[in-house]
């Protein structure tokens, strides 16, 4: 059986920008090409389409995963495709990989099988260079904030309330906490830091939320990078450097385009994670997509009480993006795993909990019509299909069974077909999980309760303080964005299925004022991740003409 990276080396692709022209009816000279097969749309063209009506969204979320993952970007490809397939005009827009994950735990992120994004390989690496430029952006903030310190410090910034954290675009467990300018007064005043990885970074987040250039400098400005000793916070406009930042994103603000293995046009941009960030794709080229085409889907990462709970709760209370239905993808290998110890169809069967707590969420808080896309694996039985399908039909949502891997966009034609009635339905009734006007202990709480079955909220000394801090200075009017294991509802990895009665640990509170979200650390999550014991990387290869394996 050949692997994804050799499916993906053995496809022939279409030269991007007449693949663009075409299939989108943009102008050539509206696309930068980045090589053959890659380009960027100006940010031009995107502002010339602002009058256009926007097409129908469709939010791929999923069941709480086991560490591979459960295959939520190859069906997010396979259902592009497969909308494609059956006559209509979709687009696909996707989060960007990050090198941290590429080189440790899961490998490249590009989608599998025969529903993949190509060029795989670049697309996994460096891409256009969106991620270098963003740890540019933090990491020049930093440096002018130990300059500024150097040189007199004329705004008062105490050394000892600095939060603004260096970046780096690998999982490094070594560069979490540091301590920076030794080696004598020629260096600076030495001060505790760190590094958190660049999907972390508020830059990230910034970029995925901006809408225009204006509007990110904007919000690049807003960052607070520390407070003075009297707690009065410092932003990065103070320091002036608002603008060195955003000439280091110009072109990294402009989406970037590339196609499935099928041929059809997909956005790839931007990359926060979803345990430890937003977890959505750019919302400029979601916006663009929506324009371009009559279905756009996305993904939203991790599972719905993650990725799916922030697209709503961040990303469209900000812009106004409204979804017609989200597919929520399960696995048996996932549900299974959610059973326990228990073995065979009984644990499937005790797992089942799990798809439950998601399709009632994503129904009855996020108020979206769901869809159960079954990811099919080689192993699954008939048997255990047929217990998932019929838990899903006592739920009253619609199942298909997807071999969009093995077969591409004709193996998801049933999940096509089950979106293009969802969306035409008008049953949407998209609704926020909470108000802005609650206070910032309030809104995590109504996460926590809500979606997670908390019976409380546990706040360590430190995050308490910080949110009576926040509180005071004027930001509790922002949404919350919760940082904690993907593994569980919970903020214990190790509470598999559908926990309740547990508590919500909070460690630390992180102020994204440009983002305009405060981050809640919770758990044992850590915004810089480490290898694990067997680091992808070690797979890796490149031959004497160039050629990669291992990358998936």
């Amino acid at each position: 059986m050949r692997t994804d990276i050799e499916i993906a080396q053995a496809a022939t692709l279409q030269p991007i920008v007449p693949l663009a022209v075409r299939r989108l009816g943009v102008p050539e000279g509206s696309l930068s090409p980045y090589g053959r097969y890659k380009a960027k749309l100006s940010l031009e063209q995107i502002e010339k389409l602002q009058g256009r009506p926007d097409g129908h969204l469709v939010l791929v979320t999923a069941i709480t995963p086991t560490p591979p993952g459960e295959g939520k970007t190859t069906t997010t490809v396979g259902l592009g495709d497969a909308l494609n397939h059956i006559g209509q005009n979709a687009i696909i827009c996707l989060r960007e990989p990050s090198l941290g994950p590429c080189f440790g735990m899961k490998g490249g992120a590009a989608g599998g099988g025969l529903a993949q994004i190509v060029p795989m390989e670049d697309i996994n690496l460096h891409f256009t260079g969106d991620f270098h430029a963003i740890a540019l952006a933090n990491n020049l903030l930093a440096a002018l904030i130990d300059n500024h310190v150097h040189h007199g410090n004329a705004l008062g910034l105490d050394v000892r309330r600095i939060v603004w954290r260096r970046v780096v675009d690998m999982n490094d467990r070594a560069l979490r906490e540091i301590t920076v300018a030794l080696g004598g007064p020629g260096n600076g005043y030495p001060r505790e830091d760190g590094f958190d990885i660049v999907v972390a970074s508020e830059v990230m987040a910034i970029l995925c939320l901006a809408t225009s250039l204006a509007d990110l400098k904007e919000r690049l400005g807003r960052i607070v990078v520390g407070y003075t000793s009297g707690k009065a916070p410092i932003t990065a406009r103070q320091l002036k450097a608002d603008g060195a930042m955003a000439a280091l994103l110009k072109d990294a603000l402009a989406p970037n385009l590339v196609q499935t293995l099928e041929g059809n046009p997909a956005f790839v941009h931007g990359g926060p994670f979803a345990n430890i960030a937003h977890g959505c794709n750019s919302l400029i080229a979601t916006q663009t997509a929506l324009k371009l085409a009559d279905y756009v889907v996305t993904e939203a990462g991790f599972g719905a009480d993650l990725g799916a709970e922030k697209f709503i709760d961040i990303k469209c209370r900000q812009s106004g993006l409204r979804p017609g239905c989200a597919v929520i993808v399960a696995t048996v290998r996932a549900l299974r795993h959610h059973g326990g110890a228990l073995q065979g169809l009984e644990a499937l069967q005790e797992g089942l909990a799990n798809l439950r707590r998601h399709v009632a969420n994503v129904r009855l808080h996020y108020g979206l019509p769901a869809i159960v896309s079954i990811n099919r694996f080689d192993g699954d039985t008939p048997e255990e299909i047929a217990m998932i399908e019929r838990e899903c039909a006592a739920l009253e949502v619609p199942c298909v069974l997807a071999s969009h891997w093995a077969e591409g966009g004709v193996g998801a034609a049933e999940l096509a077909h089950e979106v293009v009635k969802a969306c035409s339905s008008g049953a949407a009734r998209m609704q926020l999980l909470y108000e802005d006007e609650l206070p910032l202990d309030e809104k995590i709480a109504a996460v926590a309760r809500k979606i997670y079955h908390a019976e409380s909220v546990d706040w360590e000394p430190k995050a308490r303080a910080q949110l009576g801090e926040l509180q005071a200075l004027g930001f509790g009017g922002l949404p919350v964005c919760i940082a904690k294991t993907q593994y569980s509802f919970s903020s214990d990895a190790k509470l598999l299925a559908a926990p309740i009665g547990h508590a919500l640990r909070v460690r630390e509170l992180r102020l994204n004022a440009g983002a305009g979200f405060v981050t809640a650390i919770c758990g044992d999550i850590m915004t810089m991740p480490g290898l694990p014991k067997v680091p992808a990387a070690e797979r890796i290869d490149v031959d004497a003409h160039g050629r990669i394996s291992g990358l998936f």
